[in-house]
């Protein structure tokens, strides 16, 4: 295994990497986190598409936002904040931002109106929606990418680290995307630090 996988363009050294995914996640040791990341990879994409417009609820949110911090960084504060959304505003918000997609920002700004989300909470969203178009925005992955310089929880930021992730997922070639890269990256470090 390479100690620097971006520099890699192995794609079998990427597809390792992502292959370990599951594993690391799991031994993160951290309450809950393989079920809400297995429900964040395999229900939450299907029911938001399956919506008329596409959209997420607050118990979607709320559950994303745990799954977020449950993968990095936990911020009581955020989930408070996420949680006293209104109902209505989360469906109304989401479904004008999803609506937005394939815009390399636009569905980022608007689900960071919400309370308690900004750019990486909503990059979660929108991934789950469109994984070809959009990467989530995690910090140990953004590490591994040299042009980027110090992570920056901006949408400017995001938008550097989005179109870097579409880029590699563009090399790597077919079965890749954005979400998939991101994934592979995250492993590779061994998911959360210390």
């Amino acid at each position: 295994m390479t100690a620097d996988l971006w520099s890699s363009d192995d794609a079998g050294e990427w597809r390792a990497s992502l292959d370990r995914y599951p594993d690391v996640v799991a031994g993160q040791g951290v309450a809950r986190l393989a079920e809400l990341d297995h429900w964040y990879r395999e229900e939450l994409p299907g029911s938001i598409a399956a919506r008329r417009p596409a959209h997420v609820t607050l118990d979607e949110l709320v559950r994303l936002t745990e799954w977020k911090m449950a993968r990095g960084v936990w911020r009581a504060r955020n989930l408070v904040l996420v949680r006293g959304n209104a109902p209505d505003a989360v469906v109304e918000t989401s479904a004008g931002a999803l609506a937005k997609v394939p815009h390399p920002t636009a569905p980022i700004a608007a689900l960071a109106t919400l309370a308690g989300v900004g750019p990486a909470t909503a990059s979660g969203v929108a991934a789950a929606f469109a994984p070809d178009v959009y990467p989530f925005l995690d910090e140990l992955v953004a590490g591994q990418i040299p042009t980027l310089g110090p992570v920056a929880w901006t949408l400017g930021y995001y938008a550097r680290y989005a179109a870097a992730i579409r880029e590699r997922a563009a090399r790597l070639g077919e079965g890749w995307t954005p979400a998939t890269v991101e994934r592979a990256l995250w492993a590779h470090v061994g998911g959360k630090a210390g």
